[in-house]
């Protein structure tokens, strides 16, 4: 076959090994499923015309954000979320968003290591994916890694946050459900992330329930949280996670939640995600049209008036916009 006339070859390449990828993984090939979430996490143009496909395909998965502070259990409670959704014959992927490698780049893969007993089961999928330096606990490309999953069927997608503190509150708009885990005997602390980490929960869980203090901490977080959301808070509930304890009360809630659920909210959260997804896109667009070899000698301009002060960024923004878009507003109409 020849590329089609009008269209360049490497485009025509990449949708043609997009549309082979996606042809099977959507047939339960996870080779695929993973060379396509390879493809998601390097923004290649197979990931793009991948997406194209997939896209109207997604929109049917429950996506669970699992975020909360270093040592809270996080992994051990979404393995433990894994069993009790197996045990119940329900198929489950996770995105786990690993800390990044400050040589390669890559994941640090702990999660995957930890999840290995359901490595040969067809209806779980676990994928490490590197941070790469983005702020707020997950990757650039997890919500288009989650849309991938989405559609090759899971019924719940898992996404599992670095773990760097009260500032991954991100993956409220990347999640249906954010539950926020804490340990015992936080003490003080709760007060110092009131208006951080916790303000995004649907869901609070206090882990290693069988450690002293957890029914104290669950108290003082029911107090502090007690009418945020009405004339009641999110619900704060204990488990120990590497036992089983609790974990099949929070998968009922989480499953309440979304069978009863905050339906405004939820189409809320939806807008909000897809509002970001296109803003995401449209950077992503802008970003590719910045480094085209014709706009070098525009753009090494605006960025040594910008170092010599010679003007501010913003006008040396604008001008580049209108170098993109032209002074009618037409794409490329400058150019």
């Amino acid at each position: 076959m020849s590329p089609p006339a009008g269209g360049s070859a490497d485009g025509w390449a990449a949708d043609s090994r997009a549309a082979e990828l996606c042809e099977t993984a959507l047939a339960g090939d996870r080779r695929s499923l993973a060379r396509l979430l390879t493809a998601v996490e390097n923004r290649t143009p197979i990931a793009e015309a991948a997406l194209r496909r997939l896209y109207p395909l997604a929109g049917k998965a429950h996506l669970v954000g699992i975020t909360g502070p270093p040592g809270a259990g996080k992994s051990t409670l979404v393995a433990a979320l894994v069993g009790e959704l197996r045990a119940a014959g329900r198929t489950v992927a996770v995105v786990a968003v690993d800390p990044s490698s400050p040589i390669t780049g890559g994941a640090i893969l702990g999660d995957r290591v930890r999840m290995q007993a359901y490595a040969g089961d067809r209806d779980v999928f676990i994928r490490s994916m590197a941070a790469r330096g983005h702020a707020g606990g997950l990757a650039s490309t997890t919500g288009a890694a989650c849309a991938v999953l989405d559609a090759a069927g899971f019924e719940i997608v898992m996404i599992e946050t670095v773990g760097t503190g009260q500032s991954e509150v991100e993956v409220a708009a990347a999640a249906d459900t954010t539950v926020v885990l804490e340990a015992p005997e936080m003490g003080d602390e709760i007060q110092a992330i009131k208006a951080g980490l916790l303000e995004v929960a649907d869901l609070v869980v206090v882990n290693k329930g069988d450690r002293p203090g957890a029914q104290r901490t669950a108290s003082q977080l029911r107090a502090m949280l007690g009418g945020r959301r009405g004339q009641h808070g999110p619900p704060v509930m204990i488990t120990t996670a590497a036992t089983g304890a609790g974990v099949p009360e929070l998968l009922a809630a989480i499953d309440r939640r979304r069978a009863e659920g905050a339906l405004d909210d939820a189409a809320a959260t939806r807008l909000a995600r897809a509002e970001a997804e296109v803003r995401g896109a449209l950077a992503d667009r802008i970003g590719r049209l910045l480094a085209e070899p014709t706009l070098a000698a525009a753009r090494e301009t605006a960025v040594r008036a910008v170092a010599a002060h010679r003007i501010d960024p913003y006008s040396a923004a604008d001008e580049l916009l209108r170098t993109l878009v032209g002074p009618d507003g037409r794409p490329g109409s400058a150019r």
